[in-house]
């Protein structure tokens, strides 16, 4: 079997290697960590709102955090009929969203689109993953991924026209937050 063809066999959920876990699992797994994803979006927008002064900044991020709340309450709901343990680290990312959100803000605007693009090109790049790995199975919940992805693709084109790439220190800002959001996606995951 080519890599190629083992990888891909690999991460698709209907098409288990020994020692794969459960798609059962793999499922938990992806619920778990999207609903405490999304809970450390809506807190990054509060912390945010708390802070931004110009009133086309507020407009662009209560849109997209009235976006995140309904993302979270879709994963509430899947957490709670699939009976699945919510992260034990969610007082961590109420505390660390916030903070998260008041410090970009605090910076400016720029830096605080920047926050939403780290994070959105982050989750982006999650939600890919966990699509590829469901394929064919689960089509309820790829359903729910693809949409919300399309929202976090739209809220970071929206930072990006609110000026994100403008914040000094762009890339060092951009890399941290990209760095803390994976680590927080491999926790959330597992804990």
């Amino acid at each position: 079997m080519s890599r190629r063809r083992r990888t891909k066999t690999a991460t698709r959920v209907a098409e288990r290697l020994p020692g794969d876990r459960a798609a059962a699992n793999l499922v938990e797994r992806m619920i778990r960590v999207d609903h405490a994803g999304e809970y450390g979006a809506a807190r990054i927008y509060d912390g945010q709102l708390t802070v931004l002064k110009s009133a086309t900044a507020i407009a662009a991020v209560e849109r997209m955090a009235a976006q995140e709340r309904r993302h979270l309450e879709t994963f509430g709901q899947l957490v709670a009929e699939r009976r699945v343990r919510p992260t034990a680290l969610s007082p961590l990312w109420h505390t660390a969203g916030y903070a998260l959100g008041v410090a970009t803000a605090l910076l400016g605007d720029s830096a605080a689109m920047a926050c939403t693009v780290a994070v959105e090109e982050t989750i982006d790049e999650h939600y890919r993953r966990q699509l590829e790995a469901l394929g064919d199975d689960e089509p309820g919940l790829a359903k729910t991924i693809a949409d919300f992805r399309a929202d976090e693709l739209e809220h970071r084109d929206t930072a990006l026209a609110h000026g994100a790439r403008e914040t000094p220190g762009y890339p060092l800002l951009s890399a941290a937050i990209k760095t803390g959001s994976r680590l927080a996606i491999w926790l959330s995951t597992r804990i």
